[in-house]
């Protein structure tokens, strides 16, 4: 009997078989040429399409467990689709394959010709990838990688601790402390050279002397590790200031874009100290010589303070320079569920998350001079604000007016 070539073939029946009893291969290719031998007419019979190479060798395989025996059958057919189609559905009219009952079922009729272009798409796009990854790079790629070689060659080993850092650690005033070599490697490469890093945990005397005559900012990774190290830092080093890569990611690993707005967005390292100590549960006295106080209801002390304070004063008025720096600050909070303590110079005195904005305002009792969060403006955050005397509050929403507080309350809309 012929047999189909693998490159001739364009369809393969693919089917399942079910006997209740045992069963060899044999038996079951004899049950399929013997039961639709004469069922199709003479164009259509197995025997004669085998041997005239439209149809290829039938392929059987069975397993027997508990008395039963189950498998496939695979019919390669060089046949049409509407001949091949017909040639499946006359397996199934197999009922009994020697003495038990079986049933044959067509899952499906592959096409080999699809199976061969989605081959052909897949090993396209992998040799196109290659021939781009391989291609001349531009000038502006040569002149980059260039530009990387350089910065990475000015790294150095600094001080008796031998450091990872960069070439300008002893000329300037400020330095920035990372955790380890990689981060220094990042930071030079997008032209921060008064970088070093501390090469583990632990803080070394190095680091500590530096920290007495420099400015210094601790830049740590957005994760547990970097708290700990901000904490170990705050405990034996003069740190001026702290700020962390986004959440999850590492100092080595973010964009020039991220690098510089981690360091604009850096923050007092006394600001760091009281979140932390905020977090663990610690009130600074001031706030528990308030909470000794006689507490009037609820809704009298949210409601009382807003209406008394209206007599006072008008809210202050802002300049065009604070309502510009006001907008790109909300803009850049956006999403983010963050907010803005700021002084009355418009500096940064930290950023903390919404949730904890009513416990840090609390524990500042003076130099607030304005708050922009992403969130909305309710009466007890003008009352908790109004105590600690907080000029501007900058939200998304209000829930308060302006003629209700002596605070100026601000929405994007009024930006």
């Amino acid at each position: 009997m012929g047999k189909i070539s693998p490159v001739s073939a364009k369809y393969i029946v693919h089917s399942t078989i079910e006997i209740e009893g045992v069963v060899d291969k044999p038996d079951v290719i004899g049950a399929i040429f013997g039961q639709t031998e004469g069922l199709l007419g003479p164009d259509l019979e197995l025997r004669e399409l085998q041997r005239s190479g439209r149809i290829g060798r039938i392929e059987v395989n069975v397993d027997t467990r508990g008395g039963k025996t189950r498998g496939s059958i695979i019919i390669p057919s060089s046949l049409d689709k509407a001949e091949t189609s017909i040639v499946g559905a006359a397996m199934e009219i197999i009922q009994r394959i020697g003495p038990c009952n079986a049933k044959i079922k067509v899952s499906r009729i592959e096409d080999v010709r699809i199976s061969k272009r989605k081959f052909v798409i897949e090993r396209a796009k992998e040799l196109l990838k290659n021939l781009m990854d391989n291609v001349m790079p531009d000038s502006q790629e040569i002149a980059d990688e260039v530009a990387y070689s350089v910065r990475i060659m000015e790294i150095q080993e600094y001080g008796k601790d031998r450091l990872p850092a960069g070439p300008t650690i002893d000329e300037s005033d400020e330095i920035i402390v990372v955790e380890g070599r990689a981060d220094v490697l990042n930071l030079l490469k997008h032209s921060i050279k008064n970088v070093i890093a501390m090469n583990g945990t632990s803080v070394p005397e190095t680091i500590k002397e530096l920290s007495k005559r420099k400015i210094m900012t601790a830049f740590v990774d957005g994760d547990r590790g970097g708290d700990l190290i901000i904490k170990e830092l705050n405990l034996v080093a003069e740190v001026d200031y702290i700020t962390k890569a986004p959440d999850g990611m590492e100092v080595e690993e973010i964009t020039k874009k991220e690098i510089h707005k981690a360091l604009r967005n850096r923050i007092a390292a006394e600001q760091v100290k009281l979140e932390i100590g905020a977090k663990n549960g610690r009130r600074p006295v001031s706030r528990e010589r308030t909470d000794d106080r006689p507490r009037r209801p609820v809704s009298q002390d949210r409601d009382r303070p807003v209406r008394r304070e209206t007599t006072q004063s008008a809210p202050p008025k802002l300049s065009a320079d604070e309502k510009k720096r006001f907008k790109e600050m909300l803009e850049d909070l956006v999403g983010t569920r963050g907010a803005y303590i700021l002084d009355d110079k418009m500096n940064i005195l930290g950023k903390v998350p919404f949730s904890e904005l009513a416990t840090t305002v609390k524990s500042l009792s003076s130099g607030i001079y304005a708050i922009v969060f992403d969130g909305v403006i309710d009466k007890n955050l003008v009352l908790i604000a109004e105590r600690v005397s907080v000029k501007h509050l900058v939200a998304m929403e209000t829930k308060v007016k302006n003629n209700q507080t002596r605070i100026n309350i601000i929405t994007i809309n009024d930006l």
